[in-house]
């Protein structure tokens, strides 16, 4: 059985089978962000000789409709799935009542009552609010974004966290007036050289950057699809206040795990009070032994799609599969789909000296342009790349990063080999294809610790 429920935002705003990933994240933001992509290509068409006379211009309501219409589809198809396997599904919201038993609410109120040997908790995130005047009555997170049926027109987004710069770059990739509001760093825990590169590519290209502030009131001025919002922000570092009028104000500042009011106190399972994350072992148990997490929901584990299906696949299969193979949670790669993508692995250049000391790393790096690039003249020499290597360890490397067109694709390909213990004598022996912009690890021969340059020149 299957219980899947979502409760509406703040302004009403709910969604199908499939969780975040599916209707309020990875597919419809990756969708945006290629809108966006496509805008560009657009421009850069002309220096390929591409002629059209015709006013070009963005339509919200056709794109929205269109990524909906998809996620609709994806939607029915879980739920034949799950009937093909026999599996009930319930539109209804959980909660324990006491060991092995649920209280199981619908959207009517009508409740049922469910008992079980085992379960799995996957209850994810939502998006944390502000806690400030105006904020949940007028914002909209990126729960509301990818169905609302008007275009955001000028747009803050406060926060600097993957969602808030990724959905930052696809609005103003669309045209938009866009201006980020950043309390401390960008993309916290991401290597910082390049989280500073993804926003400074971020700002050549429009994107408006507020920082060391923070809201503490949002006041309607005017109704509207958008309406009208006032902007009152705070400096972090003294008395200074910023105001601004904007359309939308959308807030990105992080995610609350979904755990506090689905009973788990009344079967003893514990969490993490401060973050309301759930404690597993290394087989996603937590404490109560038949009670199992997976997800976004687990404490100190990557809030990745890709790590909860795996972990989930692999749950199961152990369960009730006779397997015995655990989720490896090490060297996940990922990729922020901001318009200059960022594709890491492994480790970020600050955790890795931390961990193994700056004198027992060697760091090479390069800058690079894509060849796409160079007949539209746009970009030159903005993409970069490195790996971190332990000198002690024949060279292996532990983190990998890639800033470029594309860094999902590169990355994915990369993270297998760092899975079996790539070294940086294997990508030198590694002949690349050309020209391709992944090409750039397999020549790269310049070390951070030289100090040489690193512009490229030529193909």
């Amino acid at each position: 059985m299957v219980l899947d429920y979502v409760v509406p935002t703040p302004l009403g705003t709910s969604w199908g089978l499939g969780g975040t990933c599916v209707n309020v994240g990875c597919i419809p933001k990756k969708l945006m962000h290629q809108a966006a992509l496509l805008g560009q290509a657009l421009q850069d068409s002309r220096k390929y000789g591409w002629e059209y006379e015709e006013q070009v211009k963005h339509n919200w309501d056709i794109m929205v409709q269109a990524i909906q219409n998809y996620i609709g589809s994806l939607n029915w198809g879980y739920r034949v799935s799950l009937r093909e396997k026999s599996v009930t599904y319930l539109n209804s919201y959980g909660e324990f009542i006491e060991p092995h038993k649920i209280k199981a609410t619908n959207r009517k109120g009508q409740v049922t009552y469910h008992t079980a040997e085992t379960f799995v908790l996957a209850t994810g995130e939502r998006p944390r609010y502000l806690g400030i005047p105006g904020d949940k009555e007028y914002c909209i997170t990126s729960d509301d974004l990818f169905s609302l049926p008007y275009c955001p027109g000028k747009t803050l987004v406060v926060g600097a966290s993957y969602v808030a710069l990724e959905c930052a770059g696809f609005l103003a990739g669309l045209g938009l007036d866009v201006t980020v509001m950043v309390r401390s760093i960008l993309l916290r825990g991401f290597d910082q050289e390049m989280a500073e590169k993804v926003g400074a590519h971020m700002e050549t290209h429009g994107v408006k950057f507020i920082r060391k502030f923070v809201p503490v009131q949002v006041e309607q001025l005017e109704e509207g699809t958008p309406g009208r919002l006032k902007v009152r922000a705070k400096s972090t570092e003294g008395s200074e206040i910023f105001e601004e009028e904007y359309n939308t104000v959308l807030i990105a500042v992080g995610r609350d795990a979904c755990t506090r009011s689905i009973g788990l106190e009344t079967i003893g399972v514990k969490i993490n009070e401060k973050n309301g994350k759930v404690p597993v072992n290394d087989e996603e148990q937590t404490n109560v032994p038949y009670v199992y997490a997976i997800g976004d929901i687990l404490d100190g584990k990557l809030e990745l799609t890709p790590v909860a299906i795996q972990a989930g696949k692999l749950l199961a299969r152990r369960l009730y599969g006779g397997s015995s193979t655990k989720c490896d949670y090490i060297n996940v790669p990922t990729t922020v789909f901001t318009p200059l993508e960022y594709g890491s692995c492994g480790l970020a250049e600050e955790r890795a000296v931390e961990e193994y000391g700056k004198q027992n790393l060697e760091v090479y790096h390069t800058l690079f342009w894509p060849l796409e690039w160079a007949i539209p003249g746009r970009d030159n020499n903005t993409c970069y790349a490195k790996i971190i290597c332990s000198k002690h360890d024949n060279n292996r490397v532990i983190g990998f990063h890639v800033l470029g067109p594309n860094a999902g694709e590169v990355t994915q390909g990369f993270a297998a080999a760092i899975k079996c213990g790539l070294t940086k004598e294997l990508l030198d022996e590694t002949i690349g294809i050309h020209p391709t912009c992944a090409e750039v690890f397999t020549t790269m021969d310049i070390t951070k610790s030289s100090g040489q340059d690193i512009t490229q020149r030529g193909c």
